[in-house]
């Protein structure tokens, strides 16, 4: 965490500029006040609720909100708000001791970025490239491997744009071809995951890639048996994992894949535009550039060459380390135990009020993110209900699904104010 002495005094400036940014004094003050300290740790040992209702503190989210889209983008805690703030200030100073070393950062090495992030997802650090989004390392696995015309790649029916269509792109314009595994909703268990692989492989069958949860349903695909299942027939494995880090546990090494790509802005609450590509040591030097500048075609830069993209945004870096350094804090079996618990809680009471349930029924297979169908409900008539009438922001696909993202610091009263939320609304229509 940013010492507070030192970020108030960088903060001068901005404050300074406030007028003329349109910066709220309500926001100021924000900024001005003593950071609240994470609770004690043993508080959590004595009163779970407690100890949530504490760590709640460090989000700007206003008290009278309910943010349950976590699933889309998180909102960054007040630690990663003033590291990327200190780092903006410091660097806008242009007072770098480097005459060469200008806030324009394309061509730096980022271990001090890197270093944290590969610790906390399990690979070494030659072997991830900060970039912006999972979407921009979906693109680089897609456009990067040697792949000819009538080469097969496999997929679910449950991608992401960002995801699927890199994919898309490169058949269109080379003549590869796309296939698609339709996922049951709700996927029963992990077997019948990797049965449903194993059946549609080819001997065209060049990449394996999949979301490690996916972004329709949420269900947590078996990734490290789909790995090994990829591996045994000599197929690239590439895994789209926008929402594990800070969601549960990630150790890359351990899964096994070859490629994998992911968004910390979600579950990890990192700064908007963090994003990296992890590529293993041995399938660096099998996947090209597709941005160019200095440093493409150097094998010894491993995967920082990827990251090599122009100009970037140092501050959000820092940022991104701030919220490693908090999840850290927190500890990861903390927030993935309080993930896996709300997922089942809101499941449970949105079943009991006849929903219909896309989430798997197998524990393993969900961490956080519940998937409902409320037919006839309309996704679109509900989703602006909630937040004009109530201050509760869902999201979720139509007609009539809606996905509910609770991320660890929401706390049960804001889930139940939802619960009753969805009870009104569904009454106000049956009686209409």
């Amino acid at each position: 965490m940013v010492d507070r002495r030192g970020f108030l005094s960088s903060f001068a400036g901005f404050a300074g500029a406030a007028g003329v940014l349109g910066v709220s004094g309500e926001r100021l003050a924000l900024f001005e006040q003593e950071a609240s300290k994470l609770p004690d740790r043993t508080l959590y040992d004595s009163n779970e609720e407690a100890y949530w209702t504490e760590v709640r503190k460090q989000f700007v989210i206003p008290a009278d909100e309910v943010y349950l889209n976590n699933g889309t983008v998180g909102s960054s805690p007040l630690p990663v708000l003033r590291a990327i703030f200190d780092c903006y200030n410091d660097e806008e100073k242009m007072a770098q001791s480097d005459p060469e070393d200008y806030p324009i950062w394309g061509y730096a090495a980022w271990n001090e970025f890197r270093d944290p992030l590969a610790a906390f997802v399990g690979c070494n650090r030659d072997e991830i490239a900060l970039l912006r989004n999972a979407t921009e390392a979906n693109s680089y696995i897609a456009n990067g491997l040697d792949l000819k015309e009538g080469d097969e790649v496999l997929m679910t029916d449950q991608e992401h744009p960002g995801g699927e269509h890199p994919w898309n792109l490169r058949a269109k314009r080379y003549g590869i071809v796309v296939k698609r595994v339709t996922l049951p909703r709700p996927v029963p268990n992990a077997a019948g995951v990797l049965n449903l692989f194993n059946d549609a492989i080819t001997p065209r069958t060049r990449v394996l890639f999949f979301s490690h949860i996916t972004t329709v349903t949420g269900v947590v695909l078996p990734a490290k048996e789909l790995c090994s299942l990829a591996r045994s027939k000599g197929i690239i494995s590439a895994v789209d994992g926008a929402h594990v880090p800070g969601m549960m546990r990630l150790n890359l090494h351990e899964l096994g894949c070859d490629m994998y790509s992911s968004s910390p802005h979600k579950w990890l609450q990192a700064a908007k535009g963090s994003g990296f590509l992890y590529v293993r040591d041995e399938m660096i030097d099998r996947l090209w550039n597709t941005i160019a500048t200095e440093g493409w075609n150097d094998p010894k830069l491993r995967a920082e060459r990827f990251q090599r993209i122009g100009s970037s945004n140092v501050p959000g870096l820092c940022g991104l380390r701030a919220a490693i350094a908090f999840a850290n804090a927190i500890g990861m079996e903390r927030i993935e135990r309080r993930h896996r618990q709300s997922a089942d809680y809101i499941l449970k009471e949105m079943v009991q009020r006849g929903a219909t349930s896309w989430t798997s029924p197998d524990a393993a297979l969900r961490c956080r993110i519940a998937a409902v169908n409320v037919a006839p409900i309309q996704i679109g008539e509900i989703e602006n209900w909630m937040w004009r009438n109530k201050k509760i922001r869902i999201r979720g696909g139509a007609p009539s699904k809606i996905r509910l993202s609770t991320p660890y610091y929401l706390l049960r009263k804001d889930v139940d104010r939802y619960l009753a939320a969805f009870d009104e609304y569904r009454s106000s229509k049956i009686h209409a």
